[in-house]
């Protein structure tokens, strides 16, 4: 299958990683190294001797290493947001819409052979993990202003929409959206290291079906018309 390309804000990086085999190379690898060190462990030192260059070469795509974490964060939620629009894209049911991107969310991430360079799943191990620190920081106004969240509001704003189609008079959407695009991934991080505030068990082989009743129901049993 050919490699696909997601359209990203060109406010994230310098140069696009996904118009070169250097900068793909620094996007497969740091997911690898993110996933396994930690965000707070991982340097652009690190990455250049893994990748066999400099750091000057990796400062060439990458302002420094919180841009690259924002760049890989709005890439997972692009990525979402293609595979649910593909999904989607011959069913004019709203709920079976909804119904449809909340399982997508709520899913086990396998490996995706459109982008060959990306482990999704190690890549949303850092979103259930790192993903806060995208936009829990002093310059988070800026950091919106110049678009770079641009990719978790598009997704947002196209599940709100679903959320609309099924009931308009719903004063809510985008808050109960946001919510529940949160909490699809932070319930499998409580599950993991915080089991007290879940119901989902890490050994639970249905742990992610767990996780898609819950969603369904914080949705569903919200908007549904009495």
């Amino acid at each position: 299958m050919a490699s696909l390309q997601l359209i990203l804000n060109e406010k994230l990086y310098l140069r696009d990683p996904q118009e070169t085999a250097l900068g793909r190379k620094i996007i497969q690898e740091s997911i690898e190294m993110i996933d396994v060190l930690g965000f707070e462990g991982f340097t652009f030192k690190k990455l250049a001797q893994r990748i066999n260059s400099t750091e000057a070469s990796v400062y060439r795509y990458f302002e420094n290493k919180h841009k690259l974490l924002v760049y890989l964060i709005a890439w997972y939620w692009n990525w979402l947001e293609y595979k649910i629009e593909y999904s989607t894209q011959n069913i004019t049911d709203p709920c079976q819409k909804l119904d449809i991107a909340i399982r997508i969310l709520a899913a086990k991430k396998e490996y995706d052979p459109s982008f060959p360079y990306i482990n999704e799943e190690a890549l949303s191990r850092i979103v259930i993990a790192e993903s806060d620190k995208t936009y829990l920081t002093k310059q988070v106004d800026e950091d919106n202003k110049e678009g770079l969240f641009k990719g978790f509001k598009s997704l947002c704003r196209r599940i709100a929409g679903y959320v609309k189609e099924i009931n308009s008079e719903y004063e809510f959407s985008h808050s109960l959206v946001s919510t529940m695009l949160q909490a699809a991934h932070q319930q499998l991080f409580f599950a993991a290291h915080l089991p007290s505030l879940t119901e989902l068990s890490k050994e639970d082989r249905n742990m992610y079906d767990l996780n898609t009743r819950f969603l369904k129901s914080m949705i569903f049993n919200n908007i549904v018309k009495t």
